[in-house]
């Protein structure tokens, strides 16, 4: 299937030394990592998470996700289709992308301090992010409003002098719980007066500022998600030096714009990875199990499930790969239409093949003993992440009406 999509060579070297890493290292370390989660402090990171990110660097599968380079943060040069065939890889576990270096939100904020912080941002926080020293969120959702329409958000950056004062309540601000979680990227107002879109920045606060309080971790339908979690944070006076707003006041949502799109990508071929997984367990529960005289997968709705799984993963991966190939070869505006169609496609693809996978295991299914509950749950989550479905939905139709309405 790929080699309809132009990939390098390096970029399939990359391939085979990450499927071969996959297989020697990550998936044999699930059970371990699980187990270290539930011992003691479950808020501390894990030791061998620690080892995996060693080897990782070691043979070269580090910050793979970053496209440019400068002197001093050097990135792969992967093209949006070529480390989203990485991600579909990654995505097969749920502890694939952080031994790499490459998990959310720590990608998706590492890119925005490349492309639009200053010299001193990318000195004091891009470089012990990309060493994986430490670890980021981004505080954009509110309880108060629905943040499905970022317009709504209420946070206020003020300035004050040679500082900006921050007040407001987030939460899902995901990575937040982590003790080395030392920097939020914020979004809020800093001028409720001006056009809609112009309202909002972005700026940079560290976690230790007085006034930010982590005060929660949110569970997704029961999950934690220690030692990383999604924080309910409270900003409350935290004064910041106007050096910290990035590329300047009223451009939150262009920054937005630049840092979802790619994110899109990486969460649709991750869910594609998670769902080929499902169907595996699919195949290899309906051969093993026996009901009523004949194994499950040769029964008539098994079968069905199979190949409907099959024809959805392939779907989603090829509509996934053309807007990311869109997006390499006419921009993220020009791609706007099919990054929304991803998101949601993806999406709603993986709950229904986990679904299946979780109905040909029966009670095992919905239990600790396989990874499909967990699955299940991030999957519906995926729903809601970077906007829910129906947001895009909204999108794709406006986008599709446009060339009738003369």
């Amino acid at each position: 299937m790929y080699d309809h999509f132009p990939i390098s060579d390096r970029a399939k070297e990359l391939r085979e030394q990450l499927i071969a890493f996959m297989d020697a290292h990550i998936f044999p370390a699930e059970a371990t990592y699980a187990a270290q989660v539930a011992e003691g402090d479950r808020w501390q990171p894990v030791p061998i998470m620690e080892e995996l990110k060693e080897k990782a660097r070691a043979a070269g599968l580090w910050n793979m996700f970053l496209p440019h380079s400068k002197p001093g943060y050097e990135g792969m040069g992967l093209t949006n289709v070529e480390y989203g065939t990485l991600c579909e890889l990654m995505g097969r576990s749920a502890i694939g992308s952080e031994p790499f270096n490459c998990s959310a939100p720590d990608t998706g904020n590492m890119e925005t301090i490349f492309a639009y912080g200053t010299d001193a941002h990318r000195e004091q926080w891009l470089k012990p992010l990309m060493a994986g020293e430490i670890r980021s969120c981004f505080s954009m959702t509110e309880p108060a409003v629905a943040s499905s329409d970022a317009t709504n958000i209420e946070t206020r950056i003020e300035r004050d002098g040679d500082h900006y004062v921050i007040n407001g309540r987030k939460w899902w601000s995901s990575g937040g719980n982590d003790p080395r979680c030392k920097i939020a990227i914020v979004m809020g107002k800093t001028d409720p007066g001006a056009e809609k879109h112009r309202q909002q920045s972005m700026i940079l606060v560290p976690l230790d500022t007085p006034g930010v309080k982590v005060v929660r971790p949110l569970q997704v339908i029961g999950y934690d998600h220690a030692p990383h979690g999604h924080a309910e944070i409270h900003y409350e006076n935290v004064r910041v030096p106007v050096e910290n707003i990035l590329l300047g006041e009223g451009r939150g949502f262009e920054i937005a714009q630049g840092r979802l799109g790619p994110g899109r990508v990486h969460h649709c071929m991750r869910s594609i990875g998670q769902a080929e997984r499902a169907l595996q367990s699919i195949c290899e529960r309906g051969m093993e199990r026996t009901a009523f005289g004949k194994p499950i997968a040769e029964m008539g709705v098994t079968k069905h499930w199979i190949a409907e799984s099959r024809c959805e993963i392939e779907q989603a991966r090829l509509l996934t790969l053309h807007a990311a190939y869109m997006m390499d070869t006419v921009g993220n505006k020009a791609a706007r239409k099919e990054i929304a169609m991803i998101k949601v496609v993806g999406a709603n693809m993986v709950q229904r093949v986990v679904d299946r996978a979780i109905q040909v295991h029966g009670a095992q299914g919905v239990s600790q003993d396989t990874f499909l509950a967990a699955a299940f749950a991030n999957a519906r989550t995926m729903r809601l992440v970077d906007g829910p479905d129906e947001v895009h939905r909204e999108t794709i139709a406006k986008l599709e009406l446009k060339q009738y309405r003369n």
